[in-house]
């Protein structure tokens, strides 16, 4: 029988937990600018958009999983999609991040008829400061409001995919200057 000398910090203790909010961006954060690709060829500066409008960015793995429950990404897409319009009057502008390709974030985007920018982050500098990686070094699913003057203001990171949409245009018109 191997023993094993018992842990200083439990995986899964709050001290564990204040150690990983250090590691990615939360709530009353400064939003860190970043500039991506967009599945339109576009290039998207996240500074581009303070004071003029919110900004929410969706972070998700990846558009096709093998052996994991990708239909998520289908079914937080379908209910962002069904109140975009509201999004947009809320004088938000909405985009979803993943670490897939450019290429494949327009297959995506067209196959599924999706009306907001997908953006590629290959690198995935961005979703790890802002949505932090998974341990296969995934972005987390994660959902963050920003204010006009780059405050984040709302992280969503238990999202129930169905009402996801709901929650986001609640979250803007709570910040609506």
């Amino acid at each position: 029988m191997i023993r094993r000398p018992p842990r200083s910090t439990p995986l899964y203790s709050s001290a564990a937990s204040d150690v990983y909010k250090r590691q990615v961006l939360n709530e009353g954060d400064t939003a860190e600018s970043f500039e991506l690709s967009a599945h339109d060829g576009s290039t998207i500066r996240l500074d581009s958009f303070k004071n003029e409008k919110s900004v929410v960015l969706c972070f998700y793995p990846k558009n096709q999983l093998r052996f994991c429950p990708s239909k998520k990404v289908f079914d937080m897409a379908k209910s962002v999609i069904a109140v975009y319009p509201q999004i947009e009057s809320a004088d938000g502008a909405l985009f979803a991040i993943s670490v897939d390709d450019v290429e494949s974030q327009s297959k995506f985007v067209s196959e599924y008829s999706i009306p907001y920018t997908h953006l590629s982050d290959t690198e995935k500098k961005v979703c790890k400061t802002y949505a932090g990686l998974n341990m296969v070094g995934l972005p987390k699913r994660c959902t963050f409001i920003i204010d006009k003057q780059g405050v984040i203001r709302k992280v969503f990171r238990d999202i129930d995919v169905k009402s996801h949409g709901t929650q986001i245009v609640d979250s803007l018109n709570e910040i609506k200057v």
